[in-house]
C-alpha cells in the first residue's frame, strides 16, 4: 500500500527539518497518544546529512482482529532515517524487531517552505503480510502512521517555541 501524507508547520523548512535531527526532541513525543517514548539509539553527523536510529513501541490499543495474530508487547521497531539537511529531505526505514518477515515500510519526507512556514509531504510504502488479516491490518497501521504524523506537528512546534525561549 502506497500513500501520502501532508502536514503543515508554522515553521521555516530549514528549521523543522533540522528539529528532527535533535535528540532533545524525541522526549517531548511522550504526549504522543499511540507510542511510548521513542529512545534514540544513534545519530551521526556527517555534513548536512544526519543519520538516526530510533527505537519505538506501540503504546496504543489494538484491534481484536489483529491482536488474533500480532503481540502488542512485540510492536517495537527501529526508524533508520537520513535526514539531508540541505535538501530538507528524510528517507526511512522501519525495522521491525518482530514480525520483520510480514512487515515492509518505508518511505520519504520532505520540507517546502510556504507563505506560513512549512509542509512536510511524506511519500510511504508499507507492506503487511499476514493471512486473511493482512489488508485490515496494514489499513490499521496507515491510519495509525498518519493519526502519528499528524500528532506530531503540535508537539514539535511547542518543542521549538520552547527551545527558542
Amino acid at each position: 500500500m502506497k500513500f501520502a501524507v501532508r502536514q503543515d508547520f508554522t515553521f521555516p523548512s530549514d528549521v523543522v527539518a533540522e528539529v528532527f535531527t535533535d535528540p532533545a526532541l524525541y522526549p517531548w513525543f511522550a504526549k504522543l497518544p499511540k507510542v511510548t517514548v521513542p529512545e534514540v539509539l544513534a545519530r551521526d553527523v556527517e555534513g548536512d546529512r544526519v543519520r538516526l536510529r530510533i527505537r519505538y513501541r506501540f503504546g496504543g490499543n489494538l484491534s481484536s482482529a489483529a491482536r488474533a495474530v500480532i503481540d502488542p508487547a512485540k510492536l517495537t521497531w527501529v526508524d533508520e532515517s537520513v535526514h539531508d539537511l540541505g535538501d530538507h529531505t528524510v528517507s526511512f526505514v522501519l525495522h521491525p524487531d518482530h514480525y520483520g518477515d510480514r512487515f515492509h515500510c518505508r518511505g520519504r519526507y520532505e520540507f517546502v517552505d510556504t507563505p506560513t512556514g512549512c509542509t512536510r509531504r511524506a511519500d510511504i510504502d508499507l507492506k503487511v503480510s499476514f493471512l486473511i488479516v493482512g489488508r485490515a491490518v496494514e489499513g490499521a497501521i496507515a491510519s495509525g502512521l498518519r493519526e502519528h504524523l499528524d500528532d506530531e506537528v503540535g508537539i514539535v512546534e511547542a518543542y521549538l517555541r520552547a527551545r527558542a525561549g
